[in-house]
C-alpha cells in the first residue's frame, strides 16, 4: 500500500491558480498511473487528470486545457498546475496512485474558489 499525502488547496479568486501537489511514500516508478479526483459539496467524486508510468496524461473536458498534471518520479510526487479557476471547481481534490487492480488515495486537499 502507498501512502499518499496532498497538499495545496487554498481559498482563490476566480481565474486564478493554485498548484497541488501529492507526495507518495513509496517509489512510484513503476506505477502504471497517477492522478487527481475531485469531490464538490454534494455531488459524486469525478475525475480530473490521470499521468501514465510513461508520462501519457489524460484529462476530464472540464478541466482541459486549464490544468496540466505533471509526475517528479525521482521525488515520488504528482502535481496539478490549475489555471483559470472557476466557482465550478471548488473541490476536495484527491490524489491516487494505481499499481495493477489496487488504488491508494490520500486524503485530500480542499480548493476553494470564489467568484
Amino acid at each position: 500500500q502507498v501512502q499518499l499525502v496532498e497538499s495545496g488547496g487554498d481559498l482563490v479568486q476566480a481565474g486564478g491558480s493554485l498548484t497541488l501537489s501529492c507526495a507518495a511514500s513509496k517509489s512510484i516508478f513503476s506505477r502504471n498511473a497517477m492522478g487527481w479526483h475531485r469531490q464538490a459539496p454534494g455531488k459524486q467524486r469525478e475525475p480530473v487528470a490521470e499521468i501514465t508510468s510513461s508520462g501519457n496524461t489524460h484529462y476530464a473536458d472540464y478541466v482541459k486545457g486549464r490544468f496540466t498534471i505533471s509526475r517528479d518520479n525521482a521525488k515520488n510526487m504528482v502535481y496539478l498546475q490549475m489555471n483559470s479557476l472557476k466557482p465550478e471547481d471548488t473541490a476536495v481534490y484527491y490524489c491516487f496512485v494505481q499499481s495493477g487492480l489496487t488504488l491508494d488515495w490520500g486524503v485530500g486537499t480542499l480548493v476553494t474558489v470564489s467568484s
